[in-house]
């Protein structure tokens, strides 16, 4: 587990990270979405300690980062890996002896060496591109090099910095399916820092939204979306639905085992009851549909069709003059 208490980064009069604290679990999908500027990469920065704390702390497992002298520093640079950008390979060396570098530095066997290398270049599709140097190949094969190169040394926790930024949407479905496989398969703690929404919807299962080097809000990806606080908004250019000020507002949430059509057919016939359709939304998150509806119904038939959908087994709640 990862643990952020009240953490704060400055630089001379510049205050980048302010009272910054929450959790991320072991073996999750962690996002970390903003608009450019707002700290979010310093942030991650922090989380293997190429940037150093201001105030607070930061708990590894329970181990805290700023008591770590040089050697447990470098520790902890073997258990947290991290991609970038921009990909940061050599560009005179070929894939394999990019992957190879790490544990070279650390003193693995030569055989050893070879045959991770190779292993992981065929984890992550590139068994033909062994002797390949960075400029012969896609910007998603340099990604793919890289995440190999990440994973050399059996890190727990993976820091991914606008890992997909660079890439076109098609190579960046690619490269999240990938993310998603290591996941799943080897129980790495992946912690993405971006600025595409879709990046979030598709593999994420928490994320933290920043403005200003605050955390504004923090929880499942899923409600986060459907239900966008302020920042949120913002940064997804979302504006507010302006709903009825007459009659009750509901918000309605549903699953992929329900239909919006099939919601509000079922609850008209069933009570008998009239209303009016002010707004809706669907939207994927890691392959499952979900959306929100907002109705506007008669104040006497709130609590029939509340009791209605929760009956279904919906989550609903009333709006006051504002969405």
């Amino acid at each position: 587990m990862i643990r952020l208490e009240h953490i704060e980064k400055r630089y001379g009069e510049l205050h980048v990270i302010k009272d910054v604290s929450f959790e991320i679990n072991k073996g999750e999908v962690f996002g970390i979405v903003g608009r450019s500027g707002v700290g979010k990469s310093t942030l991650l920065r922090c989380l293997n300690a190429l940037e150093p704390l201001s105030e607070g702390e930061i708990y590894i497992d329970d181990l805290s980062i700023s008591s770590l002298n040089e050697e447990g520093v470098r520790e902890l640079r073997k258990k947290v890996s991290m991609i970038f950008q921009n990909f940061n390979l050599l560009s005179q060396k070929t894939a394999i002896e990019n992957v190879a570098l790490p544990m070279q530095v650390w003193g693995y066997k030569s055989d050893e060496v070879k045959k991770r290398s190779k292993e992981l270049l065929d984890l992550v599709g590139l068994s033909e591109k062994y002797q390949s140097k960075p400029r012969s190949l896609s910007g998603g094969e340099k990604q793919r090099v890289a995440i190999a190169r990440a994973l050399a040394l059996d890190p727990e926790i993976l820091l991914c910095d606008e890992a997909t930024s660079a890439l076109d949407p098609v190579t960046t479905k690619e490269i999240l399916t990938l993310l998603k496989k290591i996941n799943q398969d080897f129980g790495i703690t992946v912690v993405m820092v971006t600025h595409q929404m879709e990046v979030i919807k598709d593999i994420c299962e928490r994320v933290a939204v920043m403005d200003e080097g605050r955390v504004t809000a923090l929880g499942p990806v899923e409600e986060l979306f459907l239900n966008p606080e302020k920042s949120l908004k913002k940064l997804i250019g979302e504006d507010d639905v302006e709903v009825l000020q007459k009659g009750t507002n509901i918000r309605i949430f549903f699953t992929q085992e329900y239909s919006s059509q099939e919601i509000i057919t079922n609850m008209a016939k069933d009570l008998k009851v009239d209303f009016s359709i002010v707004w809706g939304k669907l939207e994927s998150f890691r392959g499952r549909v979900l959306g929100s509806l907002v109705i506007n119904i008669k104040d006497k038939d709130k609590v029939s069709i509340l009791s209605y959908l929760e009956e279904k087994g919906l989550q609903a709640e009333v709006i006051i003059n504002a969405y």
